[in-house]
């Protein structure tokens, strides 16, 4: 039963997460230009992975997707591959998992068989969190860098709710991957094969012919 509440939680734990990472990825607030040096904020800008976006108090909202890939920087280009690697990892661990549950039955497949599966899911999205997280913590990294860089003539920026969206897919999704490696490893030890026979349990008579001496004196006798 423990294992069963530890494979669910876990599953879970993974699906809302990698939801999560499906959010940020396509979130085009990751970073929000700081209006600490202004004294009006009228307007706004954002960007993320995929479009600049700026909007005005009235409520309009206009977003230019990014008209070259090369010419990104290369964080942004990193942060995008290494998010749609934990996307496609992800989607592969919840595949994976829901074969590998002990409550789902799949043809005569064993309990260690399906405990192995369920191990790979779950490293699955162990990866997929640490991709995530890696993307997610590196773009932050280059925020803070430029906001903090006093040659820095551009505009500055801080944390967009992408950013934290980022940061919670990913932590559930290691989270939830660990609980299923967890959860399974009990059930990897196999069982041994036929019956257990204990041989002190059974009383043995062992009978043995007669020396040919003693038959010899027993003829004697008579």
């Amino acid at each position: 039963m423990a294992v069963l509440v530890l494979q669910v939680v876990g599953i879970l734990m993974c699906l809302v997460g990698w939801v999560l990472e499906i959010s940020s990825t396509s979130s085009n607030v990751w970073k929000v230009r700081s209006h600490a040096d202004t004294v009006t904020t009228n307007s706004w800008q954002f960007q993320g992975l995929w479009m600049d976006c700026a909007a005005s108090a009235l409520g309009a909202v206009q977003c230019n997707r990014y008209k070259t890939v090369l010419g990104l920087p290369v964080y942004v280009q990193a942060s995008r591959a290494l998010m749609i690697i934990s996307l496609i990892l992800g989607m592969f661990g919840v595949i994976v998992s829901l074969l590998g549950m002990k409550c789902v039955k799949v043809g005569n497949t064993s309990d260690q068989v399906k405990a192995k599966i369920a191990i790979i899911g779950g490293i699955l999205f162990l990866l997929s969190g640490i991709s995530s997280l890696t993307a997610v913590s590196w773009y932050a990294a280059r925020v803070v860098r430029e906001f903090y860089d006093p040659f820095n003539g551009h505009l500055k920026f801080e944390f967009g709710p992408g950013l934290y969206i980022g940061w919670a897919g990913a932590c559930l999704a290691i989270l939830g991957g660990a609980f299923l490696c967890c959860s399974c490893r009990g059930n990897l030890e196999e069982p041994p094969k036929g019956y257990p026979y204990n041989y002190s349990m059974t009383s043995q008579n062992i009978y043995r012919s007669p020396d040919i001496s003693e038959q010899q004196s027993s003829k004697a006798y008579v």
